[in-house]
């Protein structure tokens, strides 16, 4: 009896240490990648600021074929939403927040279900060989033990998604 008790204060005391450790870990979250995609921002901006767009290169259409998406009627404005019901991929809605044409996109991205929002971006700058564009995504994790530990983890869930993302819209753009 008295190795079970030592065994479930044990266990306990880890449990606990997971958890303080836990507000030890950043709050804050980022991701990033970027390309140089041979073709002027004029090609690309739209692309990236017309919502409907993103099914052309966005991997996640490709992982769930069934995703459903909604748009608001304007697009291209402040205020301009996408909105996806995925059984696969999760419910979510992204919001443009900022637009500066040619050069600058950001976004809000909600996810309902896990109750989480972050701030995305696309920024465009001319190079000599074309257009770099930078993909980023940034967020709060809060107070959460669970979405501390889960930050840890972010760039190397997300970041393959925005590489092959971006791969993607430059073989669309550079056409």
């Amino acid at each position: 009896m008295k190795l079970i008790l030592r065994l479930l204060g044990g266990l306990a005391a880890f449990i606990v240490a997971l958890v303080l450790a836990a507000y030890l870990l950043p709050r804050h979250y980022r991701v990033e990648r970027s390309i140089v995609i041979q073709a002027p921002a004029a090609a690309i901006f739209p692309r990236l600021a017309d919502m409907r767009e993103w099914r052309t290169w966005g991997v996640w259409f490709e992982r769930d074929p069934e995703i459903k998406n909604s748009y608001s009627p304007e697009q291209m404005v402040i205020g301009a939403w996408s909105a996806w019901e995925s059984k696969k991929e999760g419910n979510g809605r992204a919001t443009l927040t900022a637009i500066e044409p040619w050069q600058r996109l950001v976004y809000r991205l909600e996810f309902p279900d896990l109750g989480t929002v972050s701030t995305g971006a696309f920024a465009l700058t001319a190079e000599s060989t074309g257009t770099r564009v930078v993909w980023s995504d940034e967020g709060d994790l809060g107070f959460n033990p669970l979405n501390r530990w889960f930050g840890l983890f972010l760039d190397k869930l997300v970041g393959p998604d925005f590489e092959a993302g971006l791969a993607k819209l430059k073989r669309t753009s550079e056409k």
